[in-house]
């Protein structure tokens, strides 16, 4: 249960931005006004969203690098983004090789090719679907804002995809470079090294859940000194410790019995998209187990660096941290949706209601108050 919560955590963290700041990059993509939007949306490929997937009917480990999936390199056009693991199931097949899937697409995928526990996997699929995808088409881009996703709502909405700076892609990623710097999606082969380093110092040679401790708390103090931009609160706060679990929870062949990651798969993952040869998913479902361990090692205050100086990081007392739950499930539906579609109509306020209940159903057992500010789906 602890670790479904800072799943949860994880994601509602969007709540404690508002639209303006969460998505930045964005700002100056207004979308098709209200008007051409109403002319437009009759023309549109609407789908009226099913349900989730379900639970995997066999969930034990498996070999998921088969012959009905094998790696494909991504083309030109095909979108890729800042998630390795994401990047991996598109070159194989999971998902649709350009880059664009549909949140059911993305369910199934995360749960056959690395066996995620459903909840985790409905409840973040459905929350960056919300905030990152087309929910009158609904389909999502995997990395940056694209066409293929059909038009735009009306602003405020983004429809940015994943590599939308601040919300699950964030600052001190662990193979990423800071926005500030430029891309903050592709492989940087630095931070990889780095990632190496780590691995062989304090990991003789393997990425476990130690190393991630140690390489979390470096990232933070790297981006404290160097980006003036620096932001480390709630939702990036929650998502930078998540990430340094995954490789170690799901990039680990499921046969194994020791939970660390070898230096020559971390590489195909990260830098190639790729499942090593005879890779088995993990053995049972899996969320983010280890969080403690690189939660507690380092522990830092969410915050950010203030004035537009390094090494100027102030602790940000209003960021949502690792005490509240309910308020941040309350706060994202009400502020971060609720300010990206104020005043939606038709099917894309059907399409809301019914994106908000998916979204809710990973968390139903967690005594939170379910929210309906467009009406029941």
């Amino acid at each position: 249960m602890m670790l479904k919560t800072f799943v949860s955590l994880t994601i509602l963290g969007l709540a404690n931005l508002a639209p303006s700041l969460a998505f930045p990059q964005y700002n100056s993509l207004a979308g098709l006004s209200a008007r051409e939007w109403d002319e437009l949306v009759p023309r549109l490929n609407q789908v009226n969203p099913p349900n989730p997937p379900g639970p995997l009917k066999y969930n034990g480990t498996k070999l998921v690098f088969d012959r009905a999936h094998p790696f494909r390199a991504p083309k030109k056009d095909d979108i890729r983004g800042p998630c390795p693991g994401l990047n991996t199931l598109a070159n194989h097949g999971y998902l649709p090789h350009n880059g664009v899937a549909s949140p059911s697409q993305i369910v199934n995928a995360v749960q056959e090719g690395f066996n995620m526990e459903h909840d985790t996997a409905v409840f973040v699929t459905y929350a960056a679907h919300l905030v990152d995808g087309n929910l009158v088409t609904d389909l999502l881009s995997i990395g940056g804002k694209t066409r293929k996703t059909g038009p735009d709502p009306p602003a405020p909405a983004i429809v940015g995809g994943l590599n939308t700076h601040a919300v699950f892609e964030g600052d001190a990623s662990m193979t990423r470079a800071d926005f500030n710097f430029g891309d903050n999606h592709s492989f940087n082969q630095t931070l990889f090294d780095q990632f190496v380093a780590y691995s062989n110092r304090f990991g003789g040679g393997f990425y476990d859940y130690n190393v991630a401790a140690e390489l979390r708390f470096q990232r933070i103090q790297e981006s404290i000194a160097t980006n003036p931009q620096f932001s480390f609160v709630s939702p990036r706060f929650f998502t930078a410790y998540a990430e340094s679990t995954f490789p170690v929870n799901f990039f680990v062949d499921g046969r194994s019995a020791e939970k660390k990651l070898a230096m020559q798969n971390a590489t195909l993952f990260f830098r190639d998209g790729k499942f090593p040869a005879d890779f088995h998913r993990a053995s049972q479902p899996s969320s983010t187990e280890g969080i403690d361990i690189v939660a507690s090692a380092h522990p830092v205050a969410p915050g950010e660096n203030r004035d537009g100086k390094i090494n100027n990081y102030v602790p940000d007392p209003t960021s949502a941290d690792f005490s509240t739950f309910c308020l941040l499930y309350t706060n994202f539906v009400n502020q971060t949706i609720g300010g990206l579609y104020p005043n939606p109509t038709g099917v894309l306020r059907r399409n809301l209601a019914k994106n908000l209940r998916f979204f809710y159903s990973g968390i139903a057992n967690a005594g939170c108050v379910e929210l309906f500010p467009y009406g029941q789906a």
